[in-house]
């Protein structure tokens, strides 16, 4: 090949060469699944083999002496997939292992491998996948399409997603190859048959399209025409929509048999190869559809290929490995010179980053600069192949121009195209990074950065430094600038990465300088990074070097926080550094000292001197944990102006019980008003281990009455000891603390009530609070009613009930009412009581005394204010059943009182009374008992009937576990509901719950007469099409006998359901008769024919009707009955030839093709079918009616007509076969049959005819 077309083309080896006979080079032979192995069966004599060519090293090609059918290499390892009659094996060659196998049902026609894990398995009738991982058996993945019968299967692609598949057959009907293809979409479960020889799934990628476009290119060469088309596939929303490409395939005059038999894909460059079986390659655009090149490549057949890096490898006849590849240097130049197709030269070289057109690319830069189009030669120039145009000089010229309202700079608009593609180069990074580093969005860099968009340098570290130092690093690390590199770690924070940074890169710094120059500018990161330094093994610096570098900076923070991690484990020989530490900082600094004592860090420490020092610097806390002395903890614990009082007092913790109690009484004599509230609150957390009498007695020694006070009631509320909490009353009754005793009776549990109650009264006190607390809580009420009544304190009973607990004011008003309290002062009490207390308590109260009508105004009082209390409702409706003071108003309209209780109450006294409470409560139970113990089965009836509940209706006609089932109840309960309650309704849901209660309570003879009295006699309901249909199906079943006269007297029922079942349960007439009266005649005669069995019956309600699904119906029926005539009478009065098939079969069995004539002619105006007008010109050859079979030759028809003369012949008729052969022009056939009639001579001149045309 010459230098400038536009591919490469390569023989990679010869397979004669490698030892391999000629003779098993074949399609059915050799298998090329990849470019890595090219898989031979060989046969000598008896001796089967399989060989296996290395494509990469053709040396390490080896044979297995293997028998199969077939075999195919996986494309990327050395696994071999054997297939024997049925049975399929998988191999690993280095392994020598089986990976798997199984057993198909079907015999396996094609199969390849579609991945380097499944391989695609074809069979007569279906396509299926089986995966060589796991233990799953084959998995079907489509039906074959008819189109593909009888063809030879040669291909079989899937796109990546494997939702897409086509599968390619090839046939020679008449002598030319016909390609036939099924197109198979896995998301839609559809195939669509394409002719076609060859197909291939890629991608492109549209201009302006955010995700690649999949395409579906498929060529075919057939009589109409050859053309390769290229169509989108899996539209992705927001991509540009592809068109649709169809272009016409050029083959030389010499190919004239020539067709495609495969197509790879160039992903790159976004081309397609295909190959023909001459030998000729093809080289299309999918973008575009255009043909950059054709050419032949080999003089034998071209048998398989296999898709080779972008490009395509194919093997010949003759053995020959061939490679084909877009040339990368020539193809644009080839585009420009040889089709002048400078749009398709310009994206190709965009797209694939090729050469050859950089002059037009400048060019065009150039003219879209002068049209001051810059946003799109910004585009251009960000896009031109190798970054041509990429340049500093570039750069300039865009960053100075200007953007149109409402755009992108053209500056930016460049460096947005590149990042969509690829990434920036050193000079393009710096520019980009000013404006962004300006404009504050530096997470942009960050973004680039991580998707190495930028090319990292020196200068761009620079450049983000004063920013961001973190981002810095990364740029430095990756520019590898170790220098500031391990300057930025440091800056940091970041010291275990320095020394792992620089062990990784080879790099030794200066750590002293380093320290030196870290420490200058940051003494806690300079400490940081020594200790990092001297944590290494070996230490990289000594912590006499840190001192050093960090006493030359005055650094004695920084000294103490180095030494603290020095020092950290705590080691006895590091005794007097400890000492010293502590000593430095007590005397410099000592809140630090006393931090590192409240860490406890160090225990091997001068604890004497160091105790000293820390007194001396007010440290008192840290001096008194250091100090075992009990007069140096007696002189420091006193100054608890300055320690911590929760500390202190947890300190006592650590003492023993006597030098607790001294120090506390050590407190106390040297400054009681400063010391007191600390030594309360120690006494009291140690009450139990230091003793509360001995607590106590320290208080008394030392008068402190204001003290024991308070230790007491510290104490009394979590003591359980009643002597306490009763110590403590007294002591706050004698200190008047009288709230104080309220809150201890009221809150506390741990006191004796009965002696706290006889105290309170003895002591007389002016507040009887607290008296009255403690009987409320403990229930005295009696008691504390009497006392107080008894002594002339009326007022504080008032002040218990209103003010104290208003709940207790019906066990008060019952107290009252036993002294014989005046009844007005107990009116008063309760009108004047807040409403917090039970009206159902007070009633009872009152009522066990008889006095309920004390409460009558009352109560009505509290009803006209809108109260809500059920117990209050309930007293009235008592008062008025027993007084006989209207209670059915009372009852009817009220709805706040307990039916339940008001009704138990009514029951003996007036059984109406309690029908009226249970109804309006709905209780239902006590309801049903009441009614039918009482006989009252009108008012159940009527009660039932509102209700409208299944449930409530079960009950009274089933009976359950709490009502059993009465009989003579139940029958009295149905008249009264058939007789008064329910022809008394006007809600259709009242009436339709109780057909449904009687239909669930299987009471069908009680159903119908409930029915027949809604629907036969004028009610609302009567034409309720629901009831009809109900009253009729249940005399279906239970009084057949009825249902005629229903269907007769009734007008508003579902016919067809209605008559459907009629027809299951065998009423047929009864059918026939609905069918009829409602005109669905379709029906009625089927139950004729189908039910009744008499084809004269129908036959003659068809006359009556006269109706074209009449006539077909009853048509069928006679077809199945042999009543040929009749039948075919019936389609044509139908004018029906939908059942053409049956009627053909039927009447050419029984000869009867007068009749079938007169059908066919029909069902040939209706059914334009080649089957039809077949039969038709058969039937008029069996009838001889030539004329009209000749007429029908000469008219335009679609019938079969060489399949029809072949009957013909078959039968004898030779003079319409003669006329049938020469319509076709089939001389061949047609000199047979005039022999047949001995008419020699134009039999001989039809021979010669037949003889002239090339087959």
């Amino acid at each position: 090949m010459g230098d400038q077309l536009p591919i490469t083309f390569q023989e990679y080896i010869k397979l004669p060469e490698l030892g391999i006979d000629v003779s098993n080079i074949s399609f059915n032979t050799l298998t090329l699944q990849s470019d890595k192995f090219i898989c031979i069966r060989e046969k000598t004599g008896a001796k089967e083999q399989v060989c296996i060519v290395d494509l990469e090293d053709t040396s390490k090609t080896f044979r297995r002496p293997i028998t199969a059918d077939s075999a195919i290499m996986n494309p990327e390892n050395k696994i071999i997939a054997l297939k024997a009659g049925r049975n399929l094996q998988v191999f690993n060659l280095e392994m020598k292992a089986k990976v798997k196998s199984c057993t198909m049902t079907d015999d396996v026609q094609f199969w390849r491998w579609i991945t380097p894990f499944d391989i695609a398995l074809v069979t007569e009738t279906s396509v299926l996948h089986w995966s060589i991982e796991g233990t799953s058996s084959p998995v079907k993945q489509f039906d074959r399409h008819a189109n593909l019968n009888g063809t030879q299967i040669i291909g079989y692609t899937t796109n990546a997603k494997m939702n897409w598949m086509a599968l390619i057959g090839i046939s020679a009907p008449q002598g030319r190859i016909v390609g036939s293809m099924q197109l198979y979409n896995k998301d839609r479960g559809a195939s669509q048959p394409i002719e076609a020889h060859a197909a291939e799934f890629s991608e492109i990628r549209l201009e302006g399209a955010a995700q690649p476009t999949q395409v579906f290119a498929f060529a075919s060469r057939g009589a109409n025409g050859s053309k390769m088309h290229v169509v989108e596939i899996d539209h992705v929303e927001g991509n540009p929509v592809f068109q649709k490409r169809s272009v016409e395939m050029m083959f030389p005059a010499e190919a004239v048999n020539d067709f495609p038999v495969s197509m790879q894909a160039g992903p790159k460059y976004e081309v397609v190869y295909m190959v023909t079986k001459f030998g000729f390659i093809h080289v299309y655009d999918l973008e575009t559809g255009a043909c950059i090149f054709t050419n032949r490549i080999s003089g034998d057949t071209v048998f398989v290929t296999a898709r080779h890096e972008n490009g395509i490898i194919a093997v010949n006849r003759k053995g020959q490995v061939l490679s084909v590849c877009v040339n990368e240097d020539t193809v644009i130049p080839y585009i420009l010179q040889n089709t002048g197709n400078v749009e398709l030269a310009f994206r190709m070289a965009s797209r694939a980053n090729l050469p050859g057109a950089d002059q037009l690319y400048v060019q065009r830069f150039q003219q879209l600069m002068g049209q001051n189009q810059f946003n799109e030669a910004a585009k251009m120039a960000a896009n031109s192949p190798r970054g041509m145009l990429r340049t500093e000089n570039t750069i300039n010229q865009l960053k100075h121009l200007q953007s149109a309202p409402g755009q992108l700079s053209p500056i930016l608009q460049y460096f947005a195209t590149i990042l969509e593609k690829g990434e920036l180069n050193r000079h393009e990074s710096i520019e980009l990074a000013r404006p962004v580093l300006a404009s504050n969005r530096k997470a942009l860099l960050e973004k680039w950065l991580k998707e190495d968009k930028l090319e990292c340098s020196e200068e761009l570290g620079d450049i983000v430094h004063p920013h961001d130092a973190t981002l810095a690093l990364s740029v430095y690390l990756r520019a590898n600038v170790p220098a500031k590199v391990v300057l930025c770690f440091a800056q940091s924070g970041q010291f275990d990465k320095i020394v792992l940074y620089c062990k990784k890169v080879g790099f030794t710094p200066e750590w002293v300088q380093l320290l030196m120059q870290i420490a200058r500018v940051d003494g806690d990161k300079a400490c940081d990074f020594a200790l990092s330094l001297v944590k290494e093994d070996p230490p990289l610096i000594t912590a006499d070097q840190v001192v050093g570098v960090f006493s030359s900076q005055n650094l004695v923070q920084q000294t103490t926080r180095f030494l603290l991690d020095a020092l950290k484990d705590n080691r006895e020989s590091d005794a007097q550094l400890q000492t010293k530490l502590l000593e430095l900082n007590l005397l410099n600094a000592p809140q630090v000292a006393d931090a590192i004592l409240g860490n406890g860090m160090f225990s091997h420490f001068d604890r004497a001197y160091i105790a000293q020092l820390a007194e001396k610097a007010g440290l008192y806390q840290r001096a008194l944990e250091l100090y075992d002395n009990l007069d140096d903890i007696k002189r420091v614990a006193v100054h608890t102006e300055v320690l911590d009082g929760e500390w202190l007092i947890g300190y006592f913790g650590n003492l023993s019980v006597g030098d607790s109690l001294a120090v506390l009484r050590q407190m106390l004599e040297h400054n009681r008003a400063q010391n007191m509230q600390v030594v309360v609150q120690a006494a009291t957390k140690y009450s139990d281990l230091l003793g509360a009498q001995n607590i106590i007695e320290i208080f008394e020694d030392l008068q402190c009455n204001e003290g024991l006070y308070y230790y007491l009631g510290a104490v009394v509320n979590v003591t359980e000891d009643p002597a306490v909490v009763f110590k403590y009353i007294q002591a706050a009754v004698a200190t008047g603390q009288i709230k104080e005793v309220e809150r201890v009776v009221r809150d506390n549990n741990h006191y004796d009530a009965e002696k706290v109650k006889n105290y309170l009264k003895e002591a007389a006190l002016p507040d009887q609070l607290p008296l009255i607390i403690v009987c409320d809580r403990y229930d005295y009420v009696h008691d504390l009613v009497l006392y107080l009544y008894s002594n002339g304190m009326a007022k504080y009973i008032e002040v218990y009930v209103q003010q104290v607990n208003p709940g207790r004011l019906p066990q008060v008003v019952g107290a009252l009412l036993d002294v014989d309290c005046d009844e007005s002062i107990v009116k008063s009490l309760i009108s004047a009581t807040p409403a917090q207390f039970s009206i159902a308590d007070l009633v009872s109260e009152v009522e066990k005394r008889n006095r309920l009508k004390t409460l009558h105004r009352w109560l009505e009082a509290k009803a006209s204010e809108g109260a809500q209390d059920t117990g209050l409702y309930n007293a009235l409706a008592k008062i008025y059943i027993d007084s006989n003071y209207n209670p059915e108003k009372f009852l009817s309209s009220n709805k706040l009182y307990d039916p339940r209780v008001v009704g138990a109450y009514s029951e003996k006294r007036d059984p109406n009374l309690a029908f009226l409470a249970y109804s309006q409560g709905e209780c239902d139970d006590e309801l049903l008992r009441l009614t039918s113990e009482n006989g009252m089965f009108k008012q159940q009836a009527r009660y039932l009937i509102k209700r409208r509940d299944l449930s409530l209706w079960s009950k009274a006609l089933s009976g359950d576990d709490q009502h059993a089932l009465n009989p003579s109840h139940r029958r009295q309960l149905v008249d009264q509901v058939v007789s008064y309650a329910l022809p008394e309704a006007e809600d259709p849901e009242e009436v339709s719950v109780c057909v449904k209660a009687f239909m669930a309570a299987n009471l069908p003879q009680e159903l119908i007469e409930l029915l027949e009295r809604i629907i036969l006699e004028p009610t609302p309901f009567s034409n309720n099409n629901n009831l009809q249909n109900l009253l009729i199906l249940t005399a279906v079943k239970v009084e057949p006998t009825r249902v005629a006269d229903y269907i007769g007297r009734l007008n508003n029922f579902d016919a067809p359901d209605v008559a459907e079942i009629c027809i299951n349960n065998g009423l047929h007439e009864e059918a026939f008769n609905i069918y009829k009266r409602f005109e669905v005649n379709a029906d009625a005669i089927g139950v004729l024919i189908d039910h009744v069995g008499s084809l004269d019956r129908a036959y003659e309600y068809a006359e009556r009707c006269d109706q074209p699904d009449v006539w077909s119906r009853l048509g069928r029926a006679q077809l199945d009955g042999l009543r040929i005539k009749d039948a075919i009478d019936s389609y044509v009065r139908a004018d029906d030839a939908s059942n053409f098939g049956d009627v053909i079969a039927v009447a050419t069995r029984a000869g009867k093709f007068d009749d079938l004539v007169r059908f066919l002619l029909m069902a040939r105006k209706k059914v334009r079918e080649p089957v039809i007008e077949s039969e038709l010109l058969f039937a008029y050859a069996k009838t001889e009616r030539l004329t009209d079979l000749e007429d029908m030759l000469h008219g335009p028809n679609i019938a079969q007509v060489q399949k029809v003369g072949d009957r013909c012949y078959d039968e004898g008729l030779f003079e319409a076969a003669r006329l049938l052969f020469q319509s076709v022009s089939n001389w061949a056939r047609l000199a047979s049959t005039l022999v047949r009639l001995g008419d020699y001579q134009a039999a001989v001149d039809c021979g010669r005819k037949a003889n002239s045309t090339a087959v």
